[in-house]
């Protein structure tokens, strides 16, 4: 889908709208393995259709059940997007403003965190019934070792199937 207009979020997404349940792997640190745990979301279309409340949650290995939120504006004529972004978990207040793309169905948002890492979130509602959360951290070059290299490595990695 490519983002031709203010609608274009709502004519994408708006089909998704609904309750999915699925499962999260999380990791912390790039060697660790994932932790695989039930996840669930629940998509929603705003403001007269041109934003797109994603809420979902997660279980964390050592700290439990966790929950996050997104809302997605809707794409200016460049596909550039804004997510304002809170998860219980990752970071505490405040949010964090994100900016990206909404690309053929894929929404890539991204932000600085300090000190040169980055977050990055991908939410690919590409498909009718199933639909992907995926998290990375992104470690600066300046900052890589031989056992973590630079650049993104999957943090969080949520798959999603309609509820039925």
């Amino acid at each position: 889908m490519a983002a031709d207009d203010g609608t274009a979020l709502t004519d994408g997404f708006g089909r998704l709208a609904g309750s999915w349940t699925g499962t999260n792997g999380f990791r912390l640190m790039p060697n660790d393995e994932l932790s695989d745990a039930t996840a669930t979301a629940e998509l929603t279309v705003a403001a007269g259709g041109y934003d797109l409340v994603v809420r979902y949650s997660w279980v964390h290995p050592d700290d439990g059940p966790q929950e996050g939120v997104m809302l997605v504006g809707s794409p200016d004529d460049d596909g550039r997007v804004t997510v304002a972004w809170g998860d219980s978990w990752h970071q505490k207040p405040p949010i964090r403003v994100m900016d990206g793309t909404l690309v053929d169905g894929v929404v890539d948002v991204s932000a600085d965190y300090g000190g040169g890492w980055r977050w990055t979130i991908s939410v690919d509602g590409r498909g009718d019934d199933q639909l992907a959360l995926t998290m990375h951290n992104v470690i600066p070059d300046e900052l890589a070792t031989d056992d973590e290299r630079a650049g993104p490595y999957p943090v969080m990695v949520a798959a999603f199937q309609r509820r039925s």
